[in-house]
């Protein structure tokens, strides 16, 4: 158990390179990550379930195995930060997806993806990033937990709603199931089990193993991005790349504005800034590849792709900037 403890602390501390790592090597060989796509079963809504799906799932279930009472208590210690945190989220990101979409002039299948990042909430991995640039974590971590929340009605309404003028019809119901089936039961999953036996020593040993498990799955979700998307990144044009750029730069810079005209310190400015501009990626292009309703959008699927990989490399980068900036 210590072994696998001590492997999940290096992965914790090294995500970006992980992430990096699995995802030149599926570059190259995509058929080593192709089972992450792999169609389990369809929902009732023709939503397709996939072992991305399960992985998504396990990621969120591993947030979930970290919240606990006290966390909630939190939150409501701190109402004004968590509102501003989440309104921020819900607001910067997808409002800056659909200017960046406009001004670019992007296609409409590529806008829609761009959109749809800018409307998920935040990641998992913004929580370790926000923890190595010595942010303030508990308000990292009810930033993501609120915004998760949140993501069954605010993505599927953000989407359908800056989406509405493309040529692609957008439905918030089967986005909303999608959501809960990945997301909302997992982290529920998590929090139950957390309350029922968080004073348990074994229970707590695994607590310990599973931000290493929540590293290796974002790792096969990019992986499985790259095996499916990959050939077609480069046949994309740079305007996806400079889409992306542009879109997580200016969260990371808006993010960190919206800390500071609202007084917090530099600790949250800090948190608050990956928190906007790293988005769940992830949970994008899992949305892009099993809704139904984005299969005459393929396009959409590539630039999540490309988000999912951008972001877990620029956040440890940012993260990096925070902690050098600390010590000079």
């Amino acid at each position: 158990m210590k072994t696998l403890q001590k492997i999940s602390k290096f992965l914790s501390g090294y995500t970006s390179m992980v992430v990096i790592v699995i995802a030149a090597i599926t570059f190259v060989f995509p058929q080593i990550m192709s089972w992450v796509n792999l169609t389990l079963f369809v929902d009732p809504v023709a939503n397709k379930f996939t072992w991305q799906s399960i992985i998504i799932g396990i990621i969120m279930f591993s947030m979930g195995l970290t919240l606990t009472k006290e966390d909630f208590y939190i939150l409501g210690q701190r109402p004004f930060d968590i509102v501003i945190g989440a309104a921020a989220q819900y607001l910067i990101m997808p409002f800056l997806a659909f200017a960046i979409t406009k001004i670019l002039n992007l296609p409409s299948a590529i806008g829609l993806g761009l959109i749809l990042v800018g409307c998920c909430p935040g990641g998992v991995s913004s929580n370790i990033m926000s923890y190595l640039c010595g942010g303030d974590v508990a308000f990292s971590v009810g930033m993501t937990t609120v915004s998760t929340l949140l993501s069954p009605i605010a993505t599927p309404l953000m989407v359908s709603l800056l989406a509405s003028g493309t040529e692609i019809e957008i439905s918030a119901i089967p986005m909303f199931i999608s959501i809960v089936e990945t997301v909302i039961i997992p982290v529920a999953a998590g929090f139950i089990l957390n309350y029922i036996f968080g004073k348990n020593k074994v229970f707590q040993d695994i607590q310990k193993i599973m931000p290493g498990v929540a590293v290796i799955g974002l790792a096969c979700v990019v992986g499985g991005v790259i095996a499916s998307q990959g050939s077609n990144f480069f046949k994309s044009g740079i305007v996806i790349f400079i889409a992306v750029l542009l879109h997580n730069g200016l969260g990371y810079a808006l993010g960190y504005f919206a800390g500071f005209i609202t007084g917090m310190n530099y600790s949250k400015r800090k948190t608050i800034a990956i928190e906007v501009g790293m988005q769940n990626a992830g949970l994008a292009t899992n949305l892009a590849t099993t809704t139904a309703q984005f299969a005459s959008a393929p396009q959409a699927a590539v630039i999540c792709a490309v988000s999912c990989v951008w972001h877990s490399i620029s956040g440890t980068l940012l993260a990096g900037f925070f902690s050098w900036k600390d010590k000079i």
